[in-house]
């Protein structure tokens, strides 16, 4: 299949699909941090290009419950507005099966629920995010390796909660969720989960859809 994984700039699920042998490339206004087939660039572009197949992970930092503080401000000045439009285009593209991923956020209202929700700790990693998969003509992704919930969840509002603990001024946090605020910060964040990455290869990709 051809396999267009948009908004990433990681390559992780773009080379696991192509360690199943697709024809899959990744797209996104910056460069890959991985060598291996990379279109940089704005997405919208190449969508009609004949792709079998598209994963999607359009920014949410006006979308997820994580910035809801600042929605009204952003909803003000239009950002939020425009990121709805580019989540709900993405998902209209003219491409036979999709995937679109995002946080807990506005979008279960602007445009409708996901399909499903999906944890990290489903498929091999120790943390929790819960995240939405909007589908259309994809089936449900299975968990593949259920492990520990981690130390950190994020609750519906985006606060951060650490792990079971007796000292209330001593939380345990995730090492992913502890980061520096520096600019690489949103790029860790955002890198999807390897064992994500795999399942989705495995469960679209391992079979002509």
């Amino acid at each position: 299949m051809r396999v267009l994984i948009a908004c990433e700039f990681s390559g992780r699920v773009r080379d696991a699909f192509l360690a199943k042998g697709h024809d899959a490339w990744s797209c996104d206004l910056l460069p890959t941090e991985r060598m291996g087939p990379h279109i940089q660039g704005e997405v919208e572009l190449v969508l009609e290009d004949g792709w079998d197949l598209m994963i999607a992970h359009p920014p949410c930092t006006h979308l997820c419950v994580a910035g809801a503080r600042w929605w009204k401000e952003k909803q003000a000045d239009g950002r939020q507005a425009t990121a709805i439009t580019f989540f709900i285009s993405s998902a209209k593209a003219p491409i036979e099966h999709i995937a679109l991923e995002n946080p807990v956020g506005i979008l279960s209202k602007a445009y409708r629920r996901p399909d499903q929700y999906i944890q990290p700790f489903w498929f091999g990693d120790s943390v929790q995010k819960k995240t939405g998969l909007w589908l259309k003509n994809l089936p449900l992704l299975t968990p593949t390796n259920i492990v520990d919930r981690g130390m950190i969840y994020v609750d519906p509002r985006g606060n951060k909660h650490g792990g079971v603990h007796t000292n209330r001024a001593k939380k345990a946090y995730s090492p992913r969720m502890l980061l520096p605020h520096t600019e690489e910060r949103w790029k860790i964040r955002s890198r999807t989960f390897q064992g994500i990455a795999e399942a989705m290869a495995n469960q679209w990709g391992g079979r002509e859809l």
